[in-house]
């Protein structure tokens, strides 16, 4: 039997190409907006480098696991509308207006780059990665100072302290919530795996 020519593996460039074809195949996907489906690829082929190739130190990372819809836990918009914000809403492409608790209010002369969705134990979660072209670029021209120059020690009894003398407190939020997490551990650990019971403790000790 001859011996067929060997296709071209996958790789990015070519699967962004068949999305139009998953889409027919899979008309769900079109549910999907085109740019989060793009940024799946990405995310594999960054996890397909990181198996191959080893890190400064020379480590390499295990075999990417395929993951289940549930187990999909983030999705991001690589591009979004400068005015996606109005009032205590989002404008998400093909999701529409999500209400919106805003941390803090975006700084002037910010633009947003990029939006991901990510989902918690207490709720869904939206990061924000915003730029400011008007940075000045760093020179070698500013010599360091006493006046411009500001010292940070870590350590153990406090957080940080600083060299104009301010302390800030270690919060240890671990160690406060450690005697109500062993009560959830224990109570989970009765539980039947797999029951709704068990799911309730489950999300219970995850928030």
């Amino acid at each position: 039997m001859p011996i067929p020519q060997l296709r071209d593996n996958p790789d990015y460039y070519s699967q962004k190409k068949d999305l139009v074809n998953t889409k027919d195949k899979f008309p769900s996907y079109k549910l999907i907006h085109s740019q989060v489906l793009q940024d799946c690829i990405k995310r594999v082929k960054l996890a397909i480098e990181r198996w191959f190739k080893a890190d400064k130190s020379g480590h390499k990372l295990g075999r990417p696991r395929f993951k289940k819809t549930s187990r999909y836990r983030s999705f991001t918009y690589p591009q979004i509308k400068l005015d996606c914000i109005e009032g205590n809403k989002i404008n998400l492409p093909k999701i529409g207006k999500v209400k919106l608790i805003q941390h803090r209010p975006i700084p002037e002369g910010f633009i947003i780059k990029t939006v991901t969705i990510s989902r918690k134990a207490d709720g869904y979660y939206v990061t924000l990665s915003l730029e400011y072209k008007s940075v000045p670029a760093l020179t070698s021209e500013v010599e360091p100072t006493l006046k411009n120059t500001l010292g940070i020690d870590m350590g153990l009894k406090e957080f940080l302290v600083t060299s104009e003398g301010e302390s800030v407190p270690i919060p240890q939020y671990y160690r406060k919530s450690q005697q109500r997490l062993k009560t959830l551990h224990k109570r989970l650990s009765r539980k039947k795996k797999g029951s709704r019971r068990w799911l309730k403790a489950v999300n219970a000790v995850a928030k």
